[in-house]
């Protein structure tokens, strides 16, 4: 148990931010799986403007959210949102690009509303992942580095 809490102790800042980015992360997932499924299924827009517009609306509240609540970012300079969208569209063009193809091939029998649903869920997994060391080893880390040496 004692190791437990020393493991614990020394990882800290990481478990916090973790936890920290998973909550924003449940909030932005709801928010962006209610407009995605809205846009396609109700109004009949495409996969990728579907996606793409949802992941628009919940970028610019996970960049405040996050900025604040979970990397704690006091200063920003003025290419913090540009690292901030670069991570985003990086993050979303592979998510998106590798979870469709994947997804027609496995589900290949399966009627295309299906397939895009599935792929977009996937999608959305992926792309937590890959947003998640994105800020913090590109966008938010580089701005803490940046207000150490000033």
């Amino acid at each position: 148990m004692k190791k437990l809490k020393e493991l614990f102790e020394k990882n800290k800042k990481f478990i916090m931010e973790v936890i920290h980015f998973g909550i924003v992360g449940v909030m932005n997932t709801v928010l962006g799986w209610v407009i995605m499924a809205l846009l396609y299924n109700l109004i009949h827009l495409n996969y990728w403007l579907s996606s793409g517009i949802s992941y628009f609306i919940g970028s610019v509240f996970s960049y405040h959210a996050n900025s604040r609540v979970t990397f704690k970012v006091e200063k920003k300079d003025k290419w913090l949102p540009w690292r901030f969208a670069l991570n985003i569209v990086v993050c979303y063009l592979t998510a998106f690009g590798v979870a469709q193809p994947l997804v027609e091939h496995v589900l290949a029998s399966q009627p295309k509303v299906i397939v895009d649903n599935v792929a977009m869920v996937l999608g959305m997994g992926i792309f937590i992942v890959l947003n998640f060391f994105g800020q913090k080893l590109f966008v938010f880390q580089t701005q803490k580095k940046r207000e150490k040496k000033g």
